[in-house]
């Protein structure tokens, strides 16, 4: 009785502790705006696109005015500007937040062959786009860059319906868990129509991954002939009565799709629907 006191102090006194420790993270969510230069919603991840111009065009000059080559310095400076004017047209919610002076000290600077001056002006220009990256970067991924997984085209006898990808997961884990408990209880009909169902399934969420995942090669990774296997060894072991190999590729199966899956997708799954409000 004393012994199970002292385990319960310490419970809560590491509880409390942890309480103690708690803090709170605050994310800032970026415009609405921004959404729009993202797919789905526009053809290509223009926005994505103009931050990667903005990044090698800084390089670029650096690189030239390191060179002392003022013709391909002007061009480069040219292309920064039009690029990070572009901004604002984009997302108007920032507008005000451009320091547009900073391209015309580049100008100045460039135009004199001041290099030391030139770099501690891009120094600047660059502490001022950490400070959006650090603000917005985080959510703006999660929110535009990751994966909706919000439904799936589930295929029945009748028709090609949509169900909502949650409930799709749901699924999947019940007839995993019917597989394993009827097998162990030599309950091999049920195991194996838990079975045909599962592998069913499988290939209606093999389909969805196609919106992200364009080529076979790629979905094959963690749908693929290696998963097909573990199934069909399983279906083996149920007909022959074996229910350690059963229960054995199961398992090989449930941590070669399902856990390696989850470990790519889930959290940033939810994290996106927790920003979105979902």
């Amino acid at each position: 009785m004393i012994r199970w006191f002292l385990v319960l102090a310490i419970i809560a006194g590491e509880s409390l502790m942890a309480a103690e420790e708690e803090q709170t993270l605050t994310l800032q969510l970026p415009p609405a705006s921004l959404e729009k230069w993202y797919r789905p919603v526009n053809k290509h991840d223009v926005w994505l696109h103009t931050m990667f111009r903005l990044r090698r065009e800084m390089q670029a000059v650096s690189e030239y005015s390191a060179l002392e080559d003022p013709s391909r310095l002007k061009k480069w400076l040219d292309k920064l500007e039009k690029d990070y004017l572009s901004i604002g047209k984009m997302v108007p919610e920032w507008q005000d937040e451009l320091e547009t002076e900073l391209l015309e000290k580049m100008r100045a600077r460039a135009a004199a062959g001041d290099q030391e001056g030139l770099a501690r002006v891009q120094r600047k220009l660059r502490k001022s786009c950490q400070s959006c990256h650090s603000e917005y970067k985080l959510t703006a991924a999660l929110r535009y860059r990751t994966p909706d997984f919000a439904r799936v085209k589930v295929e029945s006898e009748e028709t090609l319906e949509e169900e909502d990808y949650s409930r799709v997961m749901s699924r999947l884990s019940l007839l995993l868990n019917r597989v394993k408990i009827a097998g162990e209880d030599e309950r091999r009909k049920a195991a194996l129509d838990a079975l045909d169902q599962l592998e069913q399934r499988l290939a209606d969420l093999g389909g969805s991954c196609s919106a992200c995942h364009k080529q076979e090669s790629t979905r094959e990774i963690i749908l693929g002939e290696k998963a097909k296997a573990s199934l069909a060894h399983v279906r083996q072991g149920l007909n022959a009565g074996d229910k350690r190999q059963a229960a054995r590729y199961l398992g090989e199966f449930a941590v070669g799709v399902c856990a390696d899956c989850h470990a790519i997708h889930r959290l940033q799954s939810r994290m996106r629907r927790l920003l979105s409000g979902d």
